[in-house]
């Protein structure tokens, strides 16, 4: 099931829907309980209703007419609004390595974002005065579904609620100017979600998904999961052998080659730039480069 999170237009407030084979529905208007995406992560039985709601829909379409949405009308919100933790994993894929001119990792590097980092689909990114050197990322992001502490490697994806694009836009002046990255990756909106949350049960292996980026139409990242160094497996089992992972943290898992920082020519990210990123079926994740204000 594709989920998603927007704005009403009417209360401001951030209401669930989901994509169906008939298009693109309003869960709360479609008969849904009124939950919060943090809620059905939290409540399997939640999930069940929702389910039900979109068999409903997808079965008798006409039905649900009052209830669909024009995709390019809606105001879409990132797919998790409040985790309580954005755990990152940087160089993670053997060729992205290797054009950052980096050893590969022996074990995961991980550093955070926060929630103001957060952004939604056909948000504007602001790039900060502080850098010249803004770049994209496209990456699998992983929403935890339940506690996540000290689970082995073979258990590990039964604690994934689903799996998103993510764009893990960075500074790489900011980043490299210490030895933490910190600065360059925790701007604000620098991390954009969407447009959906996919369960878990349909993407049955997270590492032979495709990766790709655009900018301004041209294609600079096209990769697969496969490539990663850490499976998402061993990148939760990892983080949980420290400390917990709790329903709704989020996970970015690396991105592939093809980004600015590893290009002889490199023509950083400015305003007016389209950044459109795509992982296997989770949908299109398009963004807007913006002076800030």
């Amino acid at each position: 099931m594709k989920l998603f999170n927007m704005i009403d237009p009417d209360t401001a407030a951030v209401r669930l829907g989901a994509k169906t084979s008939a298009g693109i529905v309003d869960l709360v208007a479609a008969g849904a309980p009124g939950a919060k995406m943090a809620d059905v992560i939290a409540h399997p039985g939640l999930l069940d209703e929702m389910r039900q709601v979109v068999d409903e829909v997808n079965s008798d379409p006409g039905q649900y007419t009052d209830c669909m949405l024009e995709e390019q009308k809606v105001s879409w919100a990132p797919v998790i609004v409040a985790p309580s933790k954005i755990i990152c994993v940087g160089l993670n894929y053997g060729r992205h390595a290797a054009e950052s001119g980096l050893p590969v990792p022996t074990t995961p590097v991980l550093f955070s974002k926060f929630n103001n980092s957060l952004a939604a689909h056909r948000d504007k990114i602001p790039i900060p005065a502080a850098t010249r050197q803004a770049d994209y990322e496209v990456e699998l992001g992983v929403v935890i579904g339940r506690r996540a502490r000290h689970v082995t490697v073979d258990k590990a994806l039964a604690h994934v609620f689903g799996y998103c694009t993510a764009n893990d836009f960075s500074a790489r002046d900011l980043q490299t100017r210490t030895s933490q990255w910190l600065l360059g990756k925790a701007l604000d909106k620098f991390l954009p979600l969407g447009p959906y949350l996919v369960t878990a049960e349909e993407v049955p292996n997270p590492q032979e998904l495709t990766l790709r980026c655009w900018v301004n139409g041209e294609l600079r990242q096209n990769s697969s999961t496969a490539d990663m160094i850490f499976s998402v497996a061993e990148i939760i089992s990892y983080i949980s052998q420290h400390f917990a992972l709790e329903a709704g943290d989020v996970i970015c898992t690396g991105t592939p080659e093809g980004v600015i920082m590893g290009m002889a020519n490199k023509v950083w990210l400015s305003p007016g730039d389209k950044v459109t990123v795509e992982v296997g079926e989770l949908g299109k994740l398009t963004n807007v480069m913006a002076a800030d204000s």
